[in-house]
């Protein structure tokens, strides 16, 4: 009797569970699912069972194992994903179009005006410069050993990132060295599968399946051999390249966590880690600044300063504290912050470049007095479109397209993660 009275109880405990899960579904399908014009030109092949059973023609062995709540939604979004990615893809291909045909209405009314008064049509048109391949004795590495703490869709997010660092310092106006050290597991996979090996088209960038110690070696032989590049103002040899910890920072700042830089600390190597109580006063050339390649969701705290202590290279964080006064804590993507170096090169001010490059959206303003920078947000790259950030679009686009949510696994129902990027905050010095 009373096992029947415990089913009876438990069954409509169970299937308001359902309803609950199904509700979610519903909810989750009305916020990813377009307008009613557009139909999807692909579809899944997977579908779910009333009893929250998965059904694939190609999955085998896992057709009556019950889904938990959380694998069933990023299920749908995946199917949903792929679904209109032909709908998403035409979208893009239209707003390019449109993009274009305002250009060209632009450049005909402004010919059109100088017509009319008379002057010279090319003296009112401005004349984008072409790029030209200056490369400077800088490198960036980005260190992609940091695999076993991303999960897939976090290093789908990553490869995204690697993309856009090999744009924006393409198009720069000085190129640093651009290394990957640590290049194997999934995300090499990935550019090999899912991109199409669009990494090898790259052009001055080296891939090693090393540690950075490894990728730092062969780029110091670069920087200092003939080609390379050109020894510019800003990053000629200076003693006052890493800014020691003084006043409030050395007072909230362990002293046993403070490095010491001796003798067998490799001072041709900085590591970007927010942990380090050294500021990032200027880039110097024949250096190599290593960014880490994770994208956790700040679940791991501390692994990029720990790496580079075991390592004993030297550290630094991004002077962000001192030149932007930010409306909320921000971080910053692994592609931002080669943006941001590559434009430090071309103006020599933190100011500029942390406004030229970090999202408005984020309400971060440039302090008074703080490196001299212009008060005004600079608008940060050129106009055109450049064939070497439509390579990184088009290939980055390609990313997004081949990876939508994470597929269900193990650790569907982990603790929740949180807003910000762990690798991005290692870099950025925020307080």
């Amino acid at each position: 009797m009373e096992g029947s009275e415990s089913t009876e109880v438990n069954a409509p405990a169970a299937t308001n569970g359902k309803r609950k899960a199904d509700t979610e579904l519903e909810r989750d399908a009305k916020r990813t699912t377009p307008s009613k014009e557009e139909e999807p030109t692909t579809h899944d092949q997977s579908t779910i069972n009333e009893n929250g059973t998965l059904q694939n023609d190609a999955a085998t062995g896992t057709d009556d194992k019950p889904l938990s709540k959380n694998q069933l939604k990023r299920l749908r979004r995946q199917q949903q994903w792929e679904a209109y990615k032909e709908t998403r893809k035409t979208k893009r291909k239209e707003k390019r179009h449109e993009r274009q045909a305002r250009k060209r209405a632009e450049r005909e009314a402004k010919i059109a005006e100088a017509e009319a008064a008379g002057i010279d049509p090319a003296t009112v048109l401005q004349t984008k410069e072409p790029w030209k391949h200056r490369p400077v004795p800088v490198t960036f590495i980005i260190d992609c050993d940091f695999e076993q703490y991303m999960r897939d869709h976090e290093i789908v997010s990553l490869s995204s990132q690697l993309v856009r660092s090999y744009a924006m310092n393409r198009k720069a106006k000085y190129q640093a060295g651009l290394h990957f050290s640590s290049w194997k597991g999934k995300l090499k996979e990935r550019f090999e599968t899912v991109l199409r090996n669009a990494h090898k088209n790259w052009k001055n960038v080296s891939f090693h399946e090393g540690d950075f110690r490894e990728a730092a070696k062969l780029a110091q032989e670069q920087m200092t051999g003939p080609n390379g590049g050109e020894l510019i103002d800003v990053i000629r040899p200076s003693e006052d390249g890493l800014k020691q910890p003084s006043g409030s920072e050395a007072a909230s700042t362990d002293p046993m966590e403070v490095e010491a830089e001796g003798e067998d600390v490799d001072k041709s190597i900085v590591y970007l880690t927010s942990e380090s109580p050294y500021t990032l006063e200027r880039l110097e050339a024949n250096t190599s600044y290593v960014i880490g390649g994770i994208v956790d969701k700040n679940r791991e705290k501390g692994l990029c300063y720990k790496r580079a202590k075991d390592f004993k290279v030297r550290t630094a964080k991004l002077p962000i504290g001192e030149y932007m006064a930010m409306q909320s804590r921000y971080v910053l993507t692994t592609n931002q912050v080669v943006e941001i170096m590559a434009k430090w090169l071309e103006c020599g001010d933190w100011g500029k470049a942390f406004l030229d490059v970090i999202p408005k959206r984020k309400g971060g303003t440039l302090k008074n007095g703080g490196g001299g920078g212009s008060e005004e947000p600079g608008e940060g790259g050129s106009d055109g479109e450049s064939e070497e950030s439509s390579e990184g679009e088009e290939a980055e686009d390609r990313a997004k397209d081949a990876a939508p949510a994470a597929a269900p696994s193990a650790d569907s129902n982990s603790a929740p993660q949180l807003q910000e990027s762990a690798s991005t905050q290692a870099v950025s010095g925020a307080q």
